[in-house]
């Protein structure tokens, strides 16, 4: 694939001191940034979200498999390791910021 992109600023400092300090080209350090940013999301994304994307894809002749998967999987799991309680979550999105609880500190109303 080609790709034709324009970085301006900061984003253009950042891709000439990389390639600069790695002795590669400005293509080489795309594709190695594209690599590690593509592998940190699906290392966060974990791999359950790929195959629920194909749940309830088929003609297995059953209506409920989509809609129960998560049940289903934890029963599997329940079984295959004697019988331990499973409970299958979805992963938090990794492009969702988390906001911390405020502190008692925080919520204190300044001093007049």
């Amino acid at each position: 694939m080609r790709v034709n992109a324009r970085f301006e600023g900061e984003a253009e400092e950042q891709i000439n001191y990389l390639a600069e300090a790695t002795g590669s080209g400005v293509s080489e350090v795309l594709r190695v940034s594209v690599r590690h940013y593509y592998e940190q999301l699906r290392a966060q994304r974990g791999g359950l979200t790929h195959f629920a994307a194909f749940v309830g894809r088929g003609h297995s002749g059953r209506s409920d498999i989509a809609s129960s998967v998560k049940e289903r999987l934890a029963e599997g799991f329940g079984s295959k390791h004697q019988g331990a309680a499973y409970v299958v979550h979805e992963p938090k999105a990794p492009w969702v910021k988390q906001t911390a609880a405020p502190t008692a500190k925080s919520r204190k109303a300044p001093k007049p």
